[in-house]
């Protein structure tokens, strides 16, 4: 589908320099506050207004539906589709808890952004050599309240579906007790395609589904807990 020179020119010279704003202000804001917040709740703040700004420039709009939310400060691990970049702001600004995100190391490295996400408490691992630093990650986000967001995909889906999730984050749920959440997230690809720079307008829609517990499974359970979540996440319809 080729992309109307409108579209194009809107991106490139308002939406880009804008949300390039809000990243610059709002990380200096974070990483100061970390100074003072090592919990990280001031710098959660910044993520959560970084994301609604994104959302209200590009006009896209969220709705949360489902089950009920876990109560504030009660540790989770939300995990769900992956449609588009823009999964990430829908998540933070559709979803009230403090939150951290679980992405590959690379992204420490990127200014301002980066900055934030090693600061704040966030979990960045090294896929080649991910060892025991990632437990002891997981225990201090569990000692902040905060809960994790993953794409055990591992990639964003061009088409919408729902692809095969990966191990790795239900074997850390398994190992610090943490309960799995299920969302569907439906419409994001629409807003940015995989692949694409130019966003659209749009309306997206997170559905939370029941707690999955972890207590008496083990880590040989890991594989099996992946493909039942997965069967949830799928159950809503995400083309």
């Amino acid at each position: 589908m080729s992309v109307p020179p409108r579209d194009w020119w809107l991106t490139v010279f308002f939406l880009i320099p804008a949300i390039t704003v809000y990243t610059v202000v709002l990380g200096l804001v974070s990483l100061v506050s970390t100074v003072f917040d090592r919990r990280g709740h001031m710098a959660h703040r910044c993520a959560r207004a970084w994301s609604r700004l994104i959302l209200k420039t590009t006009r896209v709009t969220v709705r949360l539906r489902g089950a009920a939310l876990p109560p504030a400060g009660a540790s989770c691990v939300f995990v769900a589709n992956h449609q588009s970049t823009y999964d990430i702001p829908v998540l933070f600004a559709a979803i009230p808890l403090q939150l951290r995100i679980i992405a590959k190391a690379s992204l420490g490295r990127f200014p301002f952004l980066g900055w934030h996400l090693r600061r704040a408490g966030h979990v960045l691992v090294d896929r080649a050599n991910p060892g025991a630093s990632v437990f002891k990650k997981m225990r201090r986000m569990v000692r902040q309240g905060a809960s994790l967001i993953a794409f055990p995909e591992g990639t964003r889906s061009a088409d919408g579906r729902v692809g095969r999730f990966k191990a790795g984050v239900f074997l850390l749920a398994i190992e610090n007790g943490l309960d799995i959440v299920p969302l569907t997230i439906a419409g994001s690809r629409h807003v940015m395609r995989k692949g694409r720079l130019v966003t659209r307008p749009g309306a997206v829609e997170v559905t939370v589904h029941p707690a999955v517990p972890t207590a008496g499974l083990c880590r040989g359970d890991a594989r099996a807990l992946a493909s039942r979540v997965r069967e949830v996440v799928a159950s809503v319809e995400t083309a």
